[in-house]
């Protein structure tokens, strides 16, 4: 779909099946359009197949020529399957040629989910500059770090130059202002050569609301169902098939064009289907098989609030196949045990001791009464590995959703001893770790949430809207505006700190070290470990054995001293070998630490 360079040529195609004609209409530097009409392909099974699209090959028509398509004799609109919107939503689609781009990985297998340790970051505030290229001179601090693959949020084309990325309309074309596609391919060839996988994250459950031409083409939505942002996707009305088929070729055109080595797909309990086969499992086996054609690990993540086992459960026991799924749980359970916040989505959880039946059960909810969805909520997954369950004790969501977009214990400075808690409950554990950008560090930068709508009505809407959504709670400092530049630059990162201050270095060299435990001690590395998860009071114990050795994880929510004896535990949060002894320095809290609640 979309503008593909044949030669010297270009080939246009488009699915616009209640268009009775289409024309493509090409920008000429001399002012004078030039305008090519399509002709329908033949349909695919039988005369009236919706599956009918309609394309041209023009001659003399190549990479950064600029198009859009005229249905019948109404307006010029961008390409649904456009690559590039270099002037923005609004303007028109560029034909781009990633075929040329000189890449370098030829050896690159990928990153197996046994050794993922994720990184998410935002590109525009990942640096001042906020482009793919700038990003390129952070890899070298996080290969340092011991993260192995970094998960980057939404790029496909969003209204204006700053936003979360899901308000996105064009699902196969790169933001221009981070770089656009081939800046994402330089980025891609750059972490690939310094041992770093990349996944994006990729959001097929609605589109944004300004600029999203996609449903004066054909019924990609449905008015059948609803999502919280907006229209829900048609993946299961009456022509979902091509709608089907518009996103799984992005997932796969992903793979196989910018080579990533994983999709984290967004929010799939907001995509209603019904049907046989769902479009996730569809589209991760799609996704499989590219991966396997190239020769590489390609994972496909999954975030759903739904606790359905059946998503990471391999398709031959009547699963969806997908690598992983992430964990509110682990990370609400975790934040309560942390904070002793009881509001909004963290008032049906108890803190440590969920915190430990996560640890157990993979999730806390597992078919019992959830007060948050006021029903039985969640499915058992005893039989499914760890490793296919993604812990983080923060992430842009729950960032996000405070009304200053504050990090996790913002208030407790660098210094704070829970925030250790935090990073040893994550990467100590048998799942599969993830970082929020700056977390490694304390980054003090909050992450609210940002938009640079050119519709004022919907940039009052979208203010109101957030004024609305923390009404209910007594928050303290107001709310950000989410229109405002100041908002989005405030939120810019700064890892320079770790120069200017020791405590914000100790953070990053605790990081470290914990990284590098979960990667070298002998039991950590088994996913086949016995583990027996305890909890007195605040205290939650974690043994683990493999092969004759053991390692013991202890962590104090509390503000009590645990009762341990020195000679069996230098700190609260550590892991110790069949000696008794430290596995590694965690200097420079070899002391106690006390968490105040």
């Amino acid at each position: 779909m979309g503008a593909t360079v044949v030669g010297d040529a270009t080939r246009f195609e488009v699915w616009a099946p209640d268009a009775d004609r289409v024309h493509v209409v090409v920008e000429r530097s001399d002012g004078d359009p030039l305008t090519v009409e399509l002709t329908p392909t033949e349909p695919t099974d039988g005369p009236t197949s919706s599956d009918a699209t309609w394309s041209a090959t023009v001659d003399g028509v190549g990479a950064g020529d600029r198009y859009r398509f005229r249905l019948d004799e109404g307006d010029l609109l961008a390409d649904p399957a456009s690559r590039l919107q270099p002037d923005g939503v609004h303007g028109p689609s560029e034909v781009v040629d990633v075929t040329t781009f000189p890449w370098t990985d030829a050896g690159w297998a990928g990153v197996p989910l046994d050794a993922t340790v994720l990184y998410e970051l935002h590109v525009g505030t990942f640096t001042p500059d906020g482009t793919f290229d700038a990003a390129i001179g952070q890899l070298d601090r996080l290969v340092d770090l011991g993260v192995t693959t970094i998960e980057v949020m939404p790029v496909n084309a969003f209204p204006g130059h700053r936003n979360w990325g899901y308000d996105g309309v064009f699902a196969y074309a790169t933001q221009a202002s981070y770089g656009g596609p081939l800046g994402f391919a330089r980025f891609v060839d750059a972490a690939h050569a310094k041992g770093l996988g990349v996944f994006l994250d990729v959001v097929y459950n609605h589109f944004g609301p300004e600029g999203n031409v996609l449903p004066r083409f054909g019924p990609y939505l449905t008015d059948d169902y609803s999502t919280p942002w907006g229209g829900a996707v048609n993946v299961s009305g009456r022509h979902s098939d091509s709608v089907r088929r518009y996103l799984i070729a992005n997932a796969v055109g992903w793979v196989t064009d910018l080579h990533l080595d994983g999709l984290r797909l967004d929010a799939v309990h907001a995509i209603v289907d019904p049907t046989a086969r769902p479009f996730v499992a569809e589209l991760t086996a799609a996704v499989h098989h590219a991966a396997a054609e190239a020769q590489r690990d390609v994972l496909v993540t999954i975030e759903s609030s739904s606790n359905d086992a059946r998503i990471v459960t391999d398709v031959g026991s009547g699963g969806w196949g997908c690598d992983a799924v992430w964990s509110d749980d682990v990370h609400h359970a975790l934040r309560v045990a942390l904070t002793g916040e009881r509001h909004e989505y963290y008032a049906g959880y108890s803190g440590v001791d969920d915190l430990a039946e996560a640890w157990r059960h993979r999730w806390v909810y597992r078919g019992q009464h959830s007060t948050g969805f006021g029903r039985r909520h969640g499915s058992d997954a005893d039989h499914v590995d760890h490793r296919r369950f993604i812990a983080f004790s923060q992430n842009h969501d729950h960032n996000g959703n405070t009304p200053l977009g504050n990090r996790l214990l913002h208030d407790g400075g660098p210094g704070d001893p829970r925030l250790r808690l935090a990073a040893a409950a994550t990467l100590l554990a048998p799942f599969t770790p993830m970082l929020f950008m700056g977390e490694e560090y304390a980054e003090p930068a909050p992450f609210p949430y940002f938009v640079d709508h050119g519709d004022p009505d919907l940039v009052r809407a979208v203010q109101e809207g957030r004024r609305r959504e923390f009404s209910g709670v007594d928050w303290e400092g107001g709310v950000a505006d989410p229109a405002a530049e100041s908002t989005y630059r405030e939120a810019v990162l700064d890892p320079s700190i770790v120069e200017r201050s020791d405590e914000h270095r100790h953070v990053l060299d605790l990081y470290r070290e914990l990284l590098r435990i979960r990667r070298e001690h002998p039991v950590l590395t088994d996913a086949d470990a016995e583990q027996d998860v305890t909890v007195d009071g605040f205290v939650m114990t974690v043994r683990r054995r493999s092969n004759g050795t053991e390692s013991i994880l202890i962590l104090n929510f509390g503000d009590e001293d645990a009762g341990l004896e020195s000679s069996d535990v230098e700190v609260h949060a550590t892991v110790l070998d069949t000696s008794g002894a430290t596995h590694g320095a965690l200097a420079p809290w070899s002391a106690r630490l006390r968490v105040a609640r």
